[in-house]
């Protein structure tokens, strides 16, 4: 099944405490302290796995949690830090913090990461709380805590060439006719409701990567009929063909309908290089309307292509046209979304507030909540 939304629970390892020892040796009296240091606390970290193209893992398994830091030992020997753990996730990932909203990262290329929570830091052993007046401290830090959050993951497939239309104009039966993709195919309207991916062979060193985007309806870039799902995915590919149905009653308003709600839902998308494919050439009123509509379409000043995907007809000039068009294309920049700006704190951490309660009073603090966690 094609996941391309989910949300999941992260949860970063708290570091390990540190540990309260003297040196104990035969003939070495008050040896000192000697405690190690807590090791660090594994970090969760996404990672873009190329062999994977939904989310479907995150339907059962909601939440990751990394290893704690283990304590420190004896002999100021450190304690083991615990390895990270690495979530695989899509190429097309976007991140955001499912509480506020923010956007977190987008992950494109193989192999990259990003870290979404990071790993306690290990608590200090009582060796670093010696002092002239206090020669045998007796006290140690914990580990400190590790990082929480529910994050929001969104698949924007990526794609050389996406397919668009109308509902039933036979942008399934295409994909299927160029690649080896297999989807479902009826003859009625939204028999697609999730993207299909393709790989079609334009010679023997070239490949491209089509993507069937489901139909289109008026008022997709508000939401409806899917309209937000499907979207998204256009605006990872660099070409379009926008494929008609050469039976509707007005392909020309089919095609300005969908070029009005890609604009709407993003200006970027009106920008793409199209190609106009008319479909069903193998019906007899296709081929009659055929001038009549090539005409129409020479004010908008696109590439027009008759195409039958039933039998075939005009696809390999199809792919041939489209995998021209897209070396001609730039690759567009990978920055296609804002990277998190990180501010200066609002507030000191060392600031504090204090509130009177029904049992007494309270104080408010970063860092003091962070320090009580941290002391035994």
């Amino acid at each position: 099944m094609f996941i391309d939304q989910a949300e999941i629970e992260v949860k970063s390892g708290k570091g390990g405490d540190g540990m309260v020892h003297f040196r104990r040796e035969k003939y070495v009296p008050r040896g000192g302290p000697d405690g190690g240091d807590g090791g660090r606390g594994g970090s969760v970290i996404l990672e873009v796995r190329p062999t994977l193209n939904t989310l479907a893992a995150f339907r059962h398994t909601t939440r990751y949690a990394a290893e704690e830091g283990k304590g420190g030992g004896s002999q100021n020997r450190y304690g083991r830090g615990a390895e990270d753990l690495v979530v695989p996730v899509p190429p097309g990932t976007v991140v955001y913090d499912a509480i506020s909203g923010d956007f977190l990262g987008d992950l494109t290329t193989p192999g990259q990461r990003l870290t979404v929570c990071k790993g306690g830091r290990g608590g200090r052993g009582n060796t670093h709380f010696k002092s002239s007046i206090n020669q045998t401290p007796r006290t140690a830090e914990r580990g400190e805590p590790g990082e929480e959050k529910r994050l929001r993951l969104e698949l924007k497939l990526i794609a050389d060439i996406g397919i668009v239309g109308v509902p039933n104009a036979g942008k399934s039966t295409l994909l299927s006719v160029l690649t080896n993709a297999k989807p479902k195919i009826a003859p009625y309207p939204f028999t697609t409701l999730e993207p299909n991916l393709g790989v079609a062979n334009v010679d023997d060193e070239t490949a491209v990567v089509l993507a069937d985007i489901p139909g289109l309806i008026e008022g997709a870039s508000q939401g409806v009929g899917l309209g937000f799902d499907f979207l998204r995915h256009v605006s990872r590919t660099r070409v379009l063909i926008h494929l008609l149905d050469g039976l509707a009653a007005d392909p020309l308003a089919d095609y300005a309908q969908i070029n009005a709600e890609m604009a709407l839902f993003d200006p970027n998308l009106a920008k793409k290089p199209q190609i106009v494919a008319v479909n069903k050439s193998d019906q007899p009123e296709v081929q009659e309307r055929w001038k009549t509509l090539k005409a129409k379409f020479k004010k908008q000043k696109v590439d027009m292509v008759l195409v039958s995907a039933l039998t075939r007809t005009g696809v390999r000039e199809l792919l041939l046209a489209a995998a021209s068009l897209l070396a001609e294309t730039p690759t567009p920049e990978e920055a296609a979304l804002p990277m998190p700006v990180y501010r200066p704190l609002e507030e000191d951490p060392r600031d504090f507030k204090i509130e009177r309660e029904s049992e007494g009073w309270r104080v408010q603090s970063k860092a003091i909540e962070r320090a009580a966690e941290m002391t035994p």
